[in-house]
């Protein structure tokens, strides 16, 4: 059984360690954990591992993140991944920092990879793994906080937050939505 993993996020080292980036940042600690690394493919960088018979395919898009349906789509084509199958870990800021919130469904909630990933496929019944970055950022200043980098207060509390994620996308394929949202959502 397969399962498409996929971290939002923007390409390019002017967005590495940015709060929009925690989904690449997510996929990077769950690659490091089991010892993988990221190869150019089309449309993402892609990395597999297996564990207990299941295959995993962490992919973070290329696209850039307002074209991430792209990726998505081409991606659960190529590999013929159902949608039930498909994870996506993606920035929140309506939760706060390092909040985990899983969900089988749901509305875009104006995040624009969202936005484009249910434009592709044409339906909100997909699982997404929303992780806090908080909203401390004055009005109208939205953009440049989410594309802003980490302060060294928020990596205290990021670091073992990532982990945890890291560990819930693992749980997703190993153990099912259900087990995933009862033994992560409350952490």
């Amino acid at each position: 059984m397969k399962y498409l993993i996929v971290g939002l996020g923007n390409i390019g080292a002017e967005y590495a360690n940015t709060r929009h980036n925690i989904g690449f940042i997510v996929l990077d600690a769950l690659a490091q954990d089991e010892k993988i690394t990221f190869s150019t493919d089309r449309y993402a960088a892609v990395a597999r591992f297996k564990a207990r018979g299941k295959q995993f395919i962490l992919v973070k898009p290329s696209t850039y993140m307002n074209l991430s349906g792209k990726a998505v789509a081409y991606w659960m084509q190529k590999e013929n991944i159902p949608i039930e199958n498909l994870l996506i870990v993606v920035d929140d800021v309506a939760l706060e920092l390092g909040t985990i919130r899983i969900r089988p469904k749901g509305s875009d909630g104006g995040h624009n990879g969202l936005i484009d990933i249910i434009s592709s496929l044409k339906t909100t019944d997909f699982t997404r793994l929303r992780f806090g970055i908080g909203n401390n950022f004055a009005k109208g200043f939205q953009i440049e906080y989410v594309l802003g980098k980490w302060s060294a207060d928020e990596e205290k509390i990021l670091i073992p937050r990532i982990k945890i994620a890291a560990e819930a996308v693992k749980h997703f394929g190993l153990h099912g939505l259900e087990n995933m949202m009862t033994a992560f959502n409350k952490k």
